[in-house]
């Protein structure tokens, strides 16, 4: 499992984007550790739940009043990207992109 589609599509719509994974078990690839339940799945999913959440909590004030975001060069992904000449551009095709292209579109 990759998120390699999800950071594409997020590196084209302009948006940063982070991965947290957080793991529940080993047992099906790590030799030294020992057959999981279900129950104990869930317990550790729980868990992980819940540390999502306060990291969440802590890093969402720190998102708000980051006032060098652009540094990331996110918010400019597709400053460079159009190829097709603006007269050969379809009205109805830059209708449906303009919620993630409208930036550059518009432009």
């Amino acid at each position: 499992m990759t998120n390699m589609p999800e950071a594409k599509l997020a590196r084209e719509a302009e948006i940063c984007y982070a991965t947290v994974a957080m793991v529940t078990d080993y047992d099906c690839w790590h030799p030294g550790h020992e057959a999981v339940t279900v129950d104990q799945v869930i317990h550790v999913l729980l868990a992980n739940a819940d540390k999502a959440r306060s990291l969440i909590r802590q890093v969402a004030p720190a998102l708000k009043h980051d006032t060098d975001a652009a540094a990331c060069g996110c918010r400019h992904a597709l400053d460079h990207a159009l190829i097709t000449a603006e007269a050969a551009r379809d009205l109805a095709v830059l209708a449906r992109l303009d919620a993630v292209a409208g930036r550059v579109l518009r432009a």
